[in-house]
């Protein structure tokens, strides 16, 4: 299973517009997912390249069309994200100089995870 596959496995629900605007998505990543074999054998975490890649894909959802990473503006992991933990995806997409810009914001249990700025093109 690649990286790709193992979102979209995980995946529980979404997309739902919340009452601040934002696109909701929730995912849970099962603790046989193949990604917490070696990140990290003793202590299993997502890695944060997944969170990246969660928010490119439910942008792409979001949008209905396939997006592209141009820029990765910021990335700040603020808690390790262990397996069987229920991830909640707070998306917002706005216009920036013909390209899409998605602020995502992730939480567990309430506690905010991590949050991301990804600015993404589509290819003809």
């Amino acid at each position: 299973m690649n990286l790709c596959q193992s979102i979209q496995a995980a995946m529980v629900a979404g997309p739902e517009t919340g009452a601040d605007g934002s696109i909701g998505f929730t995912f849970c990543f099962p603790a046989s997912d193949p990604t917490f074999t070696g990140h990290f054998p003793q202590r299993p975490v997502l890695p944060g390249i997944f969170q990246i890649e969660m928010a490119r894909q439910a942008a792409e959802i979001t949008a209905g069309q396939t997006l592209h990473l141009h820029t990765l503006v910021k990335a700040k992991f603020l808690r390790p994200i262990l397996p069987e933990e229920v991830i909640h995806l707070a998306l917002k997409c706005s216009e920036k100089n013909a390209m899409l810009q998605v602020r995502a914001s992730f939480s567990v249990r309430g506690q905010p995870a991590g949050e991301t700025i990804l600015h993404l093109i589509s290819k003809p």
